[in-house]
């Protein structure tokens, strides 16, 4: 069947990998406390996060500096619980505000995007960062990215190493699994998305293994199935 859709991630297929892991997390390393007790106790999103992530370890309601290392803890082993990402993405937007970075997109991801788009194609996001966040990177690179994408999906439908997830977008999107075609640099997430019976390509812009997905060394070199 032919594709009607494109799901990618930002990090590593629309940006370098390299922005969020060395720009981005050290920057909630260093701001995670401080917003924590600026924002645990007066802003509704933040406060519902924090509970969540007091639910997520057996209900206990956290104490600020309980919360600072139960998160510092999630994100030292890689996890990407909903409550962490919501977080994340709110220091990020501060520090976009501030002027404390800006974002880069690749060079072939915005003509790509059109020409998808002009050809018909529906086009969504799928990131372990927050919508918020997903926005706010595109946005801040000053591209027409943003613009161009249909929808942003991000741990509320699942982890992106989960099936469930992928079936869950295609749900949601209304379009067979098979007529989405997955774009990331992670294995793994190609596996879960194969699965769960979508169409998957591997953006391989530093080379290595693809497994038993076809790869692509960009954007501009995928071709549609």
């Amino acid at each position: 069947m032919a594709i009607k859709a494109v799901l990618m991630d930002i990090e590593g297929v629309l940006g370098p990998l390299s922005f969020l892991e060395e720009t981005l997390v050290p920057h909630t390393r260093e701001r995670l406390g401080a917003f924590i007790a600026a924002h645990g106790e007066e802003d509704e999103e933040i406060e519902a996060a924090l509970d969540e992530a007091g639910r997520l370890m057996g209900g206990f309601s956290l104490k600020s500096h309980e919360a600072e290392a139960l998160l510092l803890r999630w994100m030292k082993q890689g996890r990407k619980p909903t409550p962490l990402k919501i977080i994340q993405g709110r220091i990020w937007q501060e520090g976009y505000a501030a002027g404390a970075f800006k974002a880069e997109i690749y060079d072939d991801a915005g003509p790509s995007l059109a020409a998808w788009k002009t050809q018909g194609l529906r086009l969504f996001s799928f990131s372990s960062s927050s919508e918020l966040a997903q926005k706010l990177w595109l946005s801040s690179a000053g591209s027409d990215a943003e613009s161009l994408l249909d929808g942003f999906f991000d741990t509320r439908m699942g982890q992106k190493v989960e099936e469930e997830a992928y079936k869950a977008i295609a749900q949601e999107i209304g379009i067979a699994p098979a007529q989405i075609l997955v774009l990331s640099e992670n294995v793994d997430e190609l596996d879960a998305a194969a699965s769960a019976g979508l169409t998957t390509v591997r953006i391989a812009r530093a080379g290595g293994e693809s497994g038993r997905h076809p790869a692509a060394a960009d954007l501009a070199s995928v071709i549609l199935p």
